[in-house]
């Protein structure tokens, strides 16, 4: 029972360390403007993903949306900016998440390619999330009836986060790797 509580209190720990990296990443580490976003914040999300899976970043990346907002506001609250963190969560785990054991798990593999899981999970999240449906959150929030506009102006940002994405999510999940490793010695 002791050795439960303690693995349950090491991932809630992990998880908390999380969003607050994210919140930290997000709010204090990003450029900034009215609209337009351009950081690391993807970083503690992808380990979740690929650590925990996609429930896991899911509620991570949501609840690190919300708090950020909160917390440290950028601008008005927006719940549609946080369904779209859980869904992307979702789509990072889906595309980045190893499952242990056979059979288990939404895609059964063996190891994540970057082709065409990394390429996915960027594009899916970057493209379909971030550009189109949280561009359109952005020109609902502001009252603006140019939604082309906004998304003219919010294209270089994704211009450059794809990129960043396809090249840094391969180190990460190296990382990754090694973290598994060690929380597994550990007996987490």
């Amino acid at each position: 029972m002791k050795r439960k509580r303690s693995k349950a209190t090491a991932y809630v720990t992990y998880m908390a360390f999380l969003v607050a990296l994210e919140v930290v990443l997000n709010r204090f580490c990003s450029i900034n403007t009215m609209g337009l976003k351009i950081g690391f914040s993807f970083v503690p999300i992808v380990v979740a993903a690929s650590l925990f899976g996609p429930v896991h970043a899911a509620v991570i990346y949501a609840l690190a949306d919300f708090l950020g907002a909160i917390l440290f506001p950028i601008g008005i609250y927006h719940p549609g900016f946080t369904l779209c963190a859980a869904t992307m969560g979702v789509v990072y785990g889906i595309c980045l998440h190893i499952p242990e054991g056979e059979g288990r798990g939404v895609i059964r593999r063996k190891r994540v390619r970057v082709f065409p899981n990394v390429v996915a999970a960027a594009l899916i999240n970057n493209l379909v999330f971030g550009l189109v449906i949280n561009t359109f959150w952005v020109s609902m929030l502001y009252d603006s009836k140019n939604y082309l506009g906004w998304f003219l102006y919010r294209l270089p940002e994704y211009a450059v986060l794809i990129p960043l994405n396809i090249i840094l999510i391969p180190a990460l999940l190296r990382l990754c790797r090694e973290l598994k490793r060690t929380m597994e010695g550990k007996g987490i």
